[in-house]
């Protein structure tokens, strides 16, 4: 029989190996990190490239615009070569709710300026551009909200199979595709890769748990936007001011996201930033939070 300090020592032994055949296991992630263009508020920088080189400088990988822009296509590639940096993608949320308008004009609009987004989008070697799926209201009525969104959808998805710019549907508050089943559904029914959904972890937690969310929609998710939410702050506040947390500081559970995000294959990608911007300080301290938040 092994001594007591032999004992000992095979069970440190055993429980090490087992520890770093976990490790070994873990799937690597490569999940690089972006911000929205409307976050960057430093004094400082005024051009596009100063504040391509800023964010670079705070660590960040690529920066998302509010999409079309008017800025010239040269300048940003410029900037983009300049910098480093890269352009994942675009969110044109306003014009995608412009889908569901019973407007003819305002919903031509909308497929109009969204396509220009989807062109700008693959001449900067991005992948995404972001839509926020309608809104249901009392003179919105959902089923009609639901027709509406996939006919004028289909009016961009030629473009989007053509420049391999995926249109990405976001979980918003929206009263609208509230359940992940629903959600996943509702790209499937597309019958194409070129429709994908961009999943907003933050979104979420107001009424459910993101990774459930992230198993349900499993390869569906091409990208997503980072953001916390206070359960507490909700309960006290108000429903918005659950967003009104600094990331890992509220009650998305961040390791149980990551690991779900594992279980589907995304350990690689984009994650966004999408909470208040500010100063080189600030920007360095949201960064540094991703950074826990991707380790965890």
């Amino acid at each position: 029989m092994p001594s007591p300090n032999r004992r000992t020592f095979l069970k440190t032994s055993a429980a090490a190996s087992l520890a770093a055949t976990s490790l070994a296991a873990a799937p690597k992630r490569e999940i690089k990190k972006a911000l929205k263009w409307h976050m960057i508020l430093d004094p400082k920088a005024k051009t596009t490239l100063d504040k391509f080189r800023l964010i670079a400088d705070c660590g960040f990988d690529g920066v998302e615009f509010r999409g079309p822009i008017d800025i010239p296509l040269r300048e940003v590639e410029q900037a983009m070569a300049k910098s480093g940096m890269a352009v994942p993608g675009m969110v044109a949320g306003a014009n995608g709710r412009k889908f569901s308008s019973a407007d003819p004009e305002v919903a031509a609009d909308g497929v109009k300026q969204y396509t220009r987004a989807l062109e700008q989008v693959a001449a900067l070697g991005g992948t995404t551009v972001l839509m926020y799926p309608g809104t249901v209201n009392a003179e919105n009525p959902y089923d009609q909200v639901y027709r509406r969104i996939i006919a004028n959808t289909r009016k961009v998805i030629p473009t989007a199979e053509k420049t391999g710019v995926k249109v990405a549907f976001e979980n918003v508050w929206n009263n609208f595709l509230l359940s992940p089943l629903e959600a996943a559904r509702f790209v499937d029914d597309f019958k194409t890769p070129a429709v994908s959904w961009y999943f907003d972890v933050g979104n979420v937690v107001n009424t459910g748990w993101p990774e459930q969310w992230i198993r349900i929609l499993g390869k569906r998710i091409s990208k997503l936007d980072i953001k916390e939410y206070s359960r507490k702050k909700r309960d006290a506040e108000g429903p918005r001011a659950g967003f009104r947390v600094p990331l890992g500081e509220g009650d998305c559970d961040w390791p149980e996201v990551m690991k779900a995000l594992n279980d589907i294959g995304y350990t690689r990608g984009w994650g966004s930033a999408e909470v208040p911007g500010g100063d080189r300080l600030r920007l360095t301290d949201i960064s540094q939070r991703m950074d826990k938040i991707f380790a965890s």
